[in-house]
């Protein structure tokens, strides 16, 4: 009674074994030579995703420990896993079909299909794409560089194969295509390292001694932690304004160079405490204003 059991459910085990192999065996479509079936489409579908998960986990091994050993750039790490994994990608994808007997040549019309797509209808796609890979090798732009291209300034967080992520000091995310990028003008505020100079402009009373006031520009400027203090910072009298002496104070920073409105607020609140200490005067526009009244002229 127990052996026929046994043989009873090894029966139905075969049969559902049997009745999934027809399920995966039936065939969607043909693609040259070779059959597409169910089975074979999962398993390519398993590879594909098994192919992007290893992918991305390389990229990430090699920006994150084996690049970083080197003293690279976080950018330039960035910038040489991406490209590795985009090789990665696209030999995995050709060993792939290969291994489950797809024909590549069958593909060939394929891409002659998508050529004419890309003639009627991914042009932007295409150039965005090629745009991201001129990107990556040229390295015009990095992740963590400091740009602004036309009325978006902020860091560069993401590139990718079709766009770049730039987050603004609001912490609002940008999508750019990357064709923007090679077709328009882009300042890099931080290309090849994060020093950066601002000037702010500085006005006095005429009646003061411009030594003096480079003297206390020069002290506000050497006693803000966030200065450079090598390349040291500059105070340039810039010319003779219509009610004031007009500096310019230069100075370098590395820490803000993503915030030059905070420094400047900064150096400006130092710079009102330091002149009314030292009774320096901070001009107001002044006109002179002539009448004529009956004849007569009022000088006011």
């Amino acid at each position: 009674m127990g052996e026929k059991i046994l043989e009873y459910k090894k029966s139905k085990i075969g049969e559902f074994f049997e009745f999934i192999h027809e399920i995966l065996s039936i065939k969607l479509f043909s693609i040259g030579e070779s059959s597409l079936t169910i089975g074979l489409l999962l398993t390519l579908i398993f590879s594909v995703i098994l192919l992007l998960f290893i992918s991305e986990w390389i990229k990430k091994l090699l920006v994150n420990r084996i690049l970083k050993k080197y003293h690279l750039e976080k950018g330039t790490r960035q910038s040489v896993g991406t490209i590795v994994k985009y090789i990665l990608i696209i030999a995995g994808l050709f060993s792939i079909l290969q291994t489950n007997g797809i024909d590549l040549s069958a593909f060939g019309i394929l891409a002659g299909a998508l050529g004419v797509g890309i003639g009627f209808g991914l042009q932007n796609i295409t150039n965005n794409f090629i745009s991201g890979l001129i990107i990556l090798f040229e390295q015009p732009i990095k992740v963590g560089d400091r740009i602004e291209v036309g009325d978006i300034t902020g860091d560069v967080i993401n590139i990718s194969a079709r766009s770049t992520t730039v987050v603004t000091n609001d912490n609002i995310s940008v999508i750019i295509p990357n064709s923007q990028f090679i077709d328009s003008q882009v300042i890099n505020w931080s290309h090849n390292d994060r020093k950066v100079r601002f000037n702010f402009p500085v006005g006095v009373s005429y009646k003061e001694n411009p030594e003096k006031v480079k003297s206390v520009l020069m002290e506000v400027a050497l006693n803000n932690p966030n200065v450079l203090k090598n390349p040291e910072p500059d105070i340039l009298f810039e010319d003779f304004g219509d009610s004031s002496l007009n500096f310019n104070v230069r100075v370098w920073t590395s820490e803000y160079v993503n915030k030059p409105k905070v420094l400047k607020s900064q150096l400006y609140y130092d710079i009102f405490r330091r002149f009314s200490e030292e009774n320096i005067e901070i001009p107001f526009p002044q006109r002179d204003i002539h009448i004529k009244s009956n004849g007569e002229k009022l000088n006011i």
